[in-house]
């Protein structure tokens, strides 16, 4: 799917008289509300730094940009707008989307530490051949959450810390990793 029809779906999630599993729980309803609200705002406020927009343009062949997530995602919110705006900085990429928990599910060749951990990106040359994988979140958010299961923080703690990573980082650090990425 593409970026609009991923929107669709918090769209169709948040109007559904009786939501599917597992938006039927309230908890996940609740995340998926949350992430809708964050990643419109992260569209509408979120900017691209120079080097960042220079590196996307600078790509000369095809590639295919897959974004393997969920709406329920709180990592997703905030990093998946950054690698939309990304990817419209050149024609040459497609960004496609693909829910962890449907099928292809891609996610099971594409693991963090054995787990299903999203958002994934993974980006294909013009043969399909893996350029590059990044995710699921910032390296400097992952040693920050690392260090929440460490400590067995309450689930409700880790959240709201990294709520407040996400918004002091600006969306900076998946532009350096993804930018790295390109270059590299």
């Amino acid at each position: 799917m593409d970026f609009q029809a991923y929107l669709s779906q918090f769209e169709q999630i948040l109007t559904a008289t009786n939501p599917k599993e597992p938006y039927n729980d309230p908890d996940f309803f609740e995340y998926t509300k949350l992430n809708y609200s964050r990643t419109k705002r992260w569209l509408k406020t979120g900017r691209l730094n120079e080097e960042t927009v220079a590196a996307v343009k600078g790509i000369t062949k095809a590639q295919t940009w897959i974004i393997i997530t969920e709406p329920w995602c709180g990592d997703a919110a905030h990093s998946v707008p950054f690698i939309e705006m990304i990817g419209k900085e050149n024609p040459l990429i497609t960004t496609t989307y693909e829910l962890r928990d449907s099928e292809p599910f891609r996610i099971e060749s594409y693991l963090t530490n054995g787990s299903k951990s999203i958002p994934k990106l993974v980006i294909k040359d013009e043969n399909g051949e893996d350029l590059a994988v990044w995710g699921p979140r910032p390296e400097e958010c992952q040693a920050f959450f690392q260090k929440f299961i460490d400590d067995k923080a309450d689930l409700d703690t880790m959240k709201e810390a990294l709520q407040i990573w996400y918004n002091q980082d600006k969306g900076n650090s998946i532009q350096r990793e993804i930018t790295n990425l390109i270059q590299s």
